[in-house]
């Protein structure tokens, strides 16, 4: 299969997934945080906040698993693709030991930590600890997973999130019925679809590389030295991940208390399910850049840099131009009720993720080529800015400091620092980037934006699923159809060339005979 067809197919898998993510947030959040209410709901919040950081125990080697994986099986070297999977499996086993020892210190302690909480002391160490076992189970699974996604069988992980995602969506719909030991009842949920998610996982890799094996022989001190290195620098990306997505609910919760984290969450929540998959295209770039670099196709690495950002600009920014018009009815249909400032917020974030969702196929195509020093280092960069900027502004701007915070820091170091280097490193002129990644975006955007326009005057400004879903259905065609128009007729002026340029070839080469 080439690798177009690959990557569509993975993206499509990773779509799906959005797609239906996103209808069960629809649905799932207004029906939780009206169950719970938004002291409940916002505690939730902070605990899964705090839970996320439990992630760096994954120790950068996600991103190591899934780019040696894809190397080793491009050169069809199953020894040392076993070496790797056997290395990272004890060090996830021991972490995730770990995962547990930390929860249940934190859940002994929780009382003395959060003394002002409405949630009964039993109940809140019962949730700790079962996040911390939650946290254990995804770690040990993620080697699987890790697995298929260097094999590029995102399809078959996503089926495993998927079923998970609906699994807990009708448990929840099920189950919680009151504010009562409402958390604990979402804990529970939690690690069970966790649960039966990984246990997927470990099914579908065994079948997709029988020649995995186990065994203390494959454990070397080489293979070792070898991913500690990469894992090094993508242990600091994970670091700067966790602090750029988890510091404000912190943030927020320390500063202005719980209940403050429900606004922001909310422009937060609905920033995140536009950009995640998107951002996912550069996590599916890394093992074909990896698959690439192992067989020193560096023409083809530029090539997917320049279509993979292209796309991700593509989309992102026709997001941001429909949130910028229809953000507050999407808000008041899916939530009864609209937050003050959450739609300012929102554009904030967006505004950001016009530069850094394009980036994350640089970074992706960086590590897929092993590179992991650099992309690493600039996003530790980056979530230290935010971190001082939201210690900054929190107190005098309140949540609209803090969501600033988020997009300076990103546009001017990944921009300034990062993209320079990668067009360094890939000898890809910025004339090229410019040609075949940005300029042929510009015109479909300008229809959207146009489109846009033109239905905010038509259409009253209520709210409504009916509206909402035929209003982005015909925004989805009027950019798809100009981008494939416009498409379609560059290719028609480049066999013109080529067939203008035929004769000139043909009389040269007969006045050379």
């Amino acid at each position: 299969m080439n690798w177009r067809k690959r990557i569509t197919i993975n993206l499509l898998a990773t779509w799906g997934d959005h797609v239906i993510g996103l209808a069960v947030c629809l649905v799932l959040m207004p029906f939780t945080l009206r169950i719970l209410g938004d002291d409940h709901y916002g505690m939730w919040v902070f605990i899964n906040a705090i839970a996320g950081y439990s992630g760096l125990l994954n120790l950068g080697f996600g991103q190591t698993l899934s780019r040696y994986v894809s190397a080793y099986h491009a050169q069809g070297d199953s020894e040392r693709l076993n070496r790797v999977v056997n290395l990272i499996g004890v060090i996830y086993l021991a972490t995730s030991t770990l995962a547990v020892t930390i929860a249940a210190v934190v859940a002994w302690l929780a009382p003395t930590l959060w003394p002002q909480s409405l949630i009964p002391a039993t109940e809140m160490r019962l949730v700790i600890l079962l996040l911390g076992i939650n946290t254990a189970i995804g770690i040990l699974g993620s080697v699987f997973g890790g697995v298929l996604l260097g094999l590029q069988r995102w399809d078959l992980e996503r089926a495993m999130l998927v079923s998970s995602s609906l699994a807990r969506f009708g448990l929840t719909l099920f189950f919680l019925t009151n504010r009562e030991s409402g958390l604990l009842m979402m804990a529970l949920i939690t690690l069970g679809t966790t649960l039966v998610e990984n246990g997927g996982l470990v099914w579908a890799a065994s079948r997709q590389a029988p020649e995995l094996r186990f065994g203390r022989r494959y454990l070397s001190r080489e293979t070792f030295h070898e991913c500690a290195h990469f894992g090094t620098f993508s242990m600091l990306d994970m670091v700067a991940a966790k602090v750029i997505e988890n510091t404000d609910s912190i943030v927020i919760g320390c500063v202005l208390g719980p209940a403050a984290i429900v606004p922001y969450n909310v422009a937060s929540r609905l920033c995140q399910l536009i950009v995640k998959p998107l951002q996912l295209i550069g996590q599916i770039c890394l093992p074909q850049a990896g698959a690439y670099h192992a067989t020193g196709q560096i023409h083809m690495l530029r090539e997917l840099v320049t279509k993979g950002m292209g796309l991700a600009l593509l989309l992102i920014a026709g997001y941001f131009i429909g949130a910028s018009f229809f953000g507050p009815m999407l808000m008041q249909t899916w939530l009864g009720k609209t937050y003050h400032d959450a739609q300012l917020l929102m554009m904030v974030m967006l505004s950001a993720q016009l530069v850094g969702t394009p980036m994350k196929v640089v970074s992706g195509v960086l590590y897929g080529m092993g590179d992991a020093r650099r992309p690493a280092l600039t996003y530790i960069l980056e979530a230290f800015g935010k971190l001082m900027l939201s210690l900054l502004l929190i107190v005098p701007f309140g949540l609209v400091g803090a969501a600033i915070a988020t997009a300076v820091p990103m546009v001017l170091v990944e921009l300034g620092l990062l993209l320079p280097y990668a067009l360094h490193q890939l000898q890809l002129p910025v004339r090229r980037l410019w040609r075949e990644a940005i300029a042929p975006q510009l015109l479909p955007l300008v229809a959207l934006w146009v489109y846009s326009a033109i239905v905010t005057a038509q259409v009253s400004p209520g709210p409504g699923w009916p509206k909402l879903i035929a209003i982005s259905a015909g925004g989805a065609v009027v950019i798809g159809t100009v981008w494939l128009l416009q498409r379609m007729l560059l290719q028609a002026r480049h066999r013109k060339r080529i067939e203008a340029s035929a004769p000139l070839v043909e009389a040269n080469n007969s006045a050379a005979i």
